[in-house]
């Protein structure tokens, strides 16, 4: 009786799911263009990226708002201008692009968050989602094959693993290294490859009817229909303690960081990321800054607009309690903004404790949401600025990934625990990348220099002290303790690269506070919500979708699905799919499908 129910229910959902999907696709291949050249032209840049708020460039007749030029704010606000919507983007900061924009000082360019992509390979699902919402203008350059260098250990006891790309290559290059642990690393690309086929049916629970899933979840059935969700919520340690000791194999398996340690954090996540590049790395060609300049065009062409410096202090409710608009701080006055639809781009902590008036705030649904997720971990960066080419210092397009040994899960207890005076003698992990390597065109943008930017984890409470204080005027004590955490990173990285220490010509660092500011992230967050085993849970994967309790509020980016550009970009998508209420993947399948057979055909 129970699996007639059941069958009756997916015939008739998938038969509305029919008749919604063949209403016409936003998506055309006709749509794709030769990249055109780089705009170098500075002021025709701002125009573009920096087009400042203002009431008379407010579009008229509204279809949606979003708040956050993030990608996964872009990302919804292109496709629904595919879909013939008017969308106005707004972003607090002064440029677009949010975790993908870049920045210049003294001559040096850096990226904030876009350090390489995966799976752009021809007709790539990502590939094929990033042409459809530039119209083909995005170019990317791919890294050298061997595009990763993990480093574990100090000093005479320091051990380098490289990571190599390619369909065979990925394993092979493994295998190699560790030629004991074969049958290991055959078992973990089983399983890599496993998550990476059935990552949409775990993405489903977003996209059906959330009675549907809790349905699935709370009788079982969702774990007859894919181990996934088995995996899900599978410690990342668990897995890799079933295949091996080797601790060395272990941290290559985890060495993609992002504030979680593995005994916390779910197997798929991490295998999601490592599979990621298994195809190749790439970066913009151009600067990560690209990628906003080429998507804004879109959402203009649908009569919207992108428009920076217009901080959200609101979010507009009408009688019955659904989302009308939002309230613009301009000067020392508020605007309102109306639309039918609001979608927010700044992360549930923002949308549900920030926007929303205290009875919403209040209210049991949202309350519970909240209740589910909290704050991940913060960021330290620092960006320095070399003299000379890259032949000239002799560096490269491969990232470094630094551990002082190989136990990660002790490694991120023992860090996280840290006072704020222990730490900058206590750094115990570092990420080293050359974004002007990476470019070719960055030379002849920004002749006889290059740049270095160094990355690791860091909690906000270290900073919180600082927390009222303006930017750029925050003290010295502040510029004081900044500088000994960055000294110590550009000290490990010039063990590294002995080369590069005569040439240092800038240093500029970024704790969590920069990231608040600059990104409007509560506690100075690098991936939104936390990444932990509790996130991934089948029932808070089903409730963190994009509809949430307030009527005609959608949220989108990485808290919608997961961290990095790809998860931000497609946290976008099911944004978008909501607000259509129709399922957008579909239409893309079929376009890939669409695009491998011209393709087979031109190859026959």
């Amino acid at each position: 009786m129970w699996l007639l129910l059941i069958l009756a229910g997916c015939v008739l959902f998938a038969s509305l799911t029919y008749f919604k999907i063949f209403k016409g696709s936003p998506f055309s291949k006709d749509s794709v263009r030769q990249p055109k050249s780089l705009v170098l032209d500075q002021k025709a840049r701002d125009k573009v990226l920096k087009h400042g708020f203002a009431t008379d460039r407010i579009p008229v007749n509204l279809d949606a708002i979003v708040i956050g030029s993030g990608i996964g704010g872009l990302t919804a606000a292109a496709v629904l201008s595919k879909a013939g919507k008017r969308v106005l983007v707004l972003e607090q900061h002064e440029q677009a692009g949010g975790c993908c924009h870049t920045f210049v000082d003294k001559g040096f360019e850096f990226d904030v968050g876009v350090h390489y992509l995966g799976q752009l390979h021809e007709n790539g699902m990502l590939r094929v989602i990033l042409d459809q919402i530039s119209e083909g203008q995005l170019d990317f350059v791919p890294l050298e094959q061997h595009y990763d260098t993990i480093i574990i250990g100090e000093k005479e006891d320091t051990r380098l693993y490289h990571m190599y790309s390619g369909k065979t290559e990925f394993a092979e290059a493994l295998r190699r290294q560790f030629p004991e642990e074969t049958q290991a690393i055959d078992k973990f690309m089983k399983l890599m490859k496993h998550v990476a086929h059935k990552i949409h049916i775990y993405a489903m629970l977003k996209i059906v009817p959330q009675w549907m899933s809790m349905f699935l979840i709370q009788t079982g059935l969702v774990y007859w229909i894919s181990s996934i969700f088995k995996l899900a919520i599978t410690s990342h340690t668990d897995i890799l303690n079933q295949l091996t000791q080797n601790k060395d194999l272990h941290t290559v398996f985890s060495y993609l960081f992002y504030g979680v340690a593995p005994k916390d954090s779910s197997f798929v996540i991490n295998a999601l990321q490592l599979h990621h590049y298994k195809r190749g790395a790439w970066y913009p060609r151009g600067g990560a800054s690209e990628i906003a300049f080429n998507i804004i065009p879109v959402i203009q062409k649908a009569g919207g607009a992108v428009l920076v410096r217009a901080p959200v202090k609101r979010i507009l409710v009408n009688k019955d309690g659904s989302a009308c608009g939002v309230a613009v701080k301009k000067g020392q006055e508020e605007v309102n903004v109306y639309a039918p639809v609001v979608i927010s781009n700044a992360g549930i902590f923002n949308t549900f404790e920030k926007f929303l008036p205290p009875e919403l705030q209040a209210k049991p649904e949202i309350q519970s949401r909240l209740s589910m997720v909290k704050s991940g971990m913060g960021s330290f960066l620092v960006f320095v600025g070399l003299d000379g080419t890259k032949e000239e210092l002799g560096i490269k397009s491969t990232n470094f990934w630094m551990y002082k040994h190989n136990n990660l899960d002790e490694m991120m207890a023992r860090y996280s625990s840290l006072s704020k005076e222990e730490v900058a003698d206590n750094i115990p992990m570092m990420f080293i990348t050359f974004p002007s390597a990476k470019d070719p065109t960055f030379n002849s943008r920004h002749p006889g220099k290059s740049c270095m930017t160094l990355l690791t984890m860091a909690r906000y409470e270290w900073f919180e002290e600082w927390q009222d204080s303006q930017v750029k005027k925050r003290g010295d004590d502040y510029e004081s303790y900044k500088m000994s955490i960055a000294n110590v990173l550009i000290g490990w990285a010039t063990e590294i690269f002995p080369q590069l220490k005569d040439k240092i010509e800038f240093v500029e660092a970024a704790t969590p506070l920069s990231n608040q500011y600059y990104l409007g992230a509560p506690r100075g967050e690098m991936y939104g919500a936390e990444h932990d085993l509790e996130r991934f849970r089948t029932d808070v994967v089903a409730t963190m979708r994009s509809q949430t309790p307030i009527k005609n509020l959608y949220l989108s980016g990485q808290d919608v699905f997961c961290n990095g550009v790809a998860g931000a970009l497609h946290g976008g998508l099911l944004c978008a799919s909501a607000v259509l209420n129709c399922n957008l993947y579909i239409y893309l399948f079929l376009l890939k499908k669409q695009l491998k057979r011209e393709r087979a055909r031109k190859q026959a």
